[in-house]
């Protein structure tokens, strides 16, 4: 039986190539995958996995959100219900788009959920904007320009996102995050930072 949401990564996959006019063999040769595998991808029978699915957005110079976000007009008013939103995993936990791939101002919000253990790994994250972090369960350390900042359950932090800051789950049992990012450059795609960053985390 085929996956549904393969079959949807694979349509939006195939949309994505034939708007910017790039023959499969293109993108094959530009990302590392062969013909084949990205054919079978954009027919369902196969669900592409996080790190491919990275190679596919860096190849067509999109960001990796574009293949869960909606093609249809930026909304002034969003409202989403719960288990709506595009998911996407990471290591040792799971992302949550709620409602800025939809919405046409500047405002990326996402509920991060994180195993134990869960880290963003080793490099720090930089980026324009503002970042506001609010801990909806568990217990998570922010480290912002080297100082920690624990984060229990009601607990916030906000600051200016050029300032070097990442994360982990430094608790006992799974924690989860609300983050909420406003006033980046156009240009910039700190969502990514997040999703990639969490992706290359430490498995030990």
């Amino acid at each position: 039986m085929v996956d549904e949401k393969a079959v949807d990564l694979g349509e939006r996959l195939r949309r994505l190539r034939e708007i910017r006019r790039i023959s499969l063999r293109s993108l094959a040769r530009e990302s590392g995958l062969s013909a084949n595998a990205l054919s079978m991808i954009e027919r369902g029978m196969s669900s592409p996995s996080v790190s491919t699915l990275y190679k596919l957005a860096d190849a067509m110079h999109v960001p990796v959100t574009t293949f869960f976000g909606s093609e249809d007009k930026r909304l002034e008013i969003v409202h989403m219900r719960t288990h709506q939103g595009p998911t996407f995993p990471i290591v040792r936990g799971q992302w949550e788009g709620r409602g800025g791939e939809k919405f046409v101002g500047r405002v990326e919000p996402f509920v991060l959920t994180l195993e134990v253990g869960a880290d963003s790994g080793t490099a720090s994250m930089v980026h324009t904007g503002h970042e506001f972090v609010y801990c909806l369960g568990g217990n998570v350390e922010y480290e912002v320009e080297e100082t920690c900042y624990p984060l229990n359950p009601g607990d916030s932090l906000l600051f200016a996102a050029h300032l070097s800051h990442r994360w982990r789950n430094t608790g006992k049992l799974t924690a989860s995050l609300l983050i909420v990012l406003s006033g980046f450059d156009d240009t910039d795609q700190p969502v990514d930072q997040h999703l990639h960053k969490g992706h290359m985390g430490r498995r030990g």
